[in-house]
């Protein structure tokens, strides 16, 4: 189920085409929203040669060192992404890393290109997410309902061995990612007149990881911190840091309405 085709011994896996299908209709939208932004699009291009590298290696150690105990037996899969396995969070720092580097490099705005970048970033995650279905990966629970989803035995965790169908978590995300996608668009398009650089990816910050927040309590395998999932300590933290950053940035000052001149009294006539 993981491998699409094979082209001799080339093996093109669906978890690899997904990500890259992502990354193409992720990297056509944020041309199309720098031309409306009148942004030169060609900027796209150069950040996508920078983030793609820089995000994988993010997400790839953000997995890695949450599945220490497993990788640290079978060091030789490390670098093997392809077989699935990126924190998005790990990504998403590498992304924001690589667009800051460009940025500054170019002498742009990095908070404009952030916006510029959000909304594709969250719909190249949902897409991403189907790569986890053909790799049986990131499911919740035991579950009767009808879309529970099943898993081969090869790949349920310990202790899940007699059960057949799963929350199909992956599916949830992607539901909630392509609602952000639209969401970002919208806001994007239908308040520019009263939104600063920077307002849509606080706005990414605040709605991807408070969904997230609450899928990690279906999460069979979170990595915890405390006994509380690390994706969870960082959902809140961003989720309470963009909301303030947002509120003090349209924070209205109060007008102080100018003091009144005392009227004159007249004068009186000299008798």
């Amino acid at each position: 189920m993981e491998v699409a085709f094979r082209i001799g011994p080339l093996i093109i896996r669906w978890y690899s085409l997904l990500i890259i299908a992502g990354i193409l209709l992720g990297g056509y939208i944020a041309t199309l929203e720098a031309k409306r932004r009148g942004e030169n699009p060609d900027h796209v291009s150069g950040i996508l040669v920078l983030a793609i590298p820089l995000a994988l290696i993010g997400g790839r150690l953000y997995h890695v060192i949450s599945s220490w105990s497993y990788y640290s037996q079978y060091p030789s899969l490390i670098p093997q992404a392809w077989r699935g396995g990126l924190g998005i969070y790990g990504a998403v720092a590498g992304a924001i890393l690589a667009v800051a580097i460009y940025t500054k490099w170019k002498k742009l705005s990095l908070a404009r290109w952030l916006d510029i970048g959000v909304a594709p970033l969250i719909l190249g995650q949902a897409i991403g997410r189907w790569g986890n279905f053909f790799n049986q990966e990131l499911y919740g629970p035991p579950t009767s309902l009808p879309w529970g989803i099943p898993i081969d035995a090869v790949h349920r965790l310990p202790g899940y061995e007699a059960y057949e169908r799963f929350h199909p978590l992956f599916l949830y995300e992607f539901l909630w990612n392509l609602a952000g996608f639209a969401l970002l668009l919208f806001l994007a398009r239908c308040y520019s007149s009263r939104l600063k650089d920077g307002d849509i990816v606080l706005a990414y910050g605040i709605f991807y990881p408070f969904g997230r927040f609450f899928l990690e309590f279906l999460k069979l395998d979170a990595w915890t911190i405390l006994g509380v999932a690390t994706a969870q300590w960082i959902s809140a933290a961003s989720v309470i840091g963009c909301s303030i950053a947002l509120f003090l940035r349209h924070r209205s000052k109060a007008k102080v309405a100018p003091a009144r001149s005392p009227t004159p009294g007249k004068k009186r006539r000299r008798k």
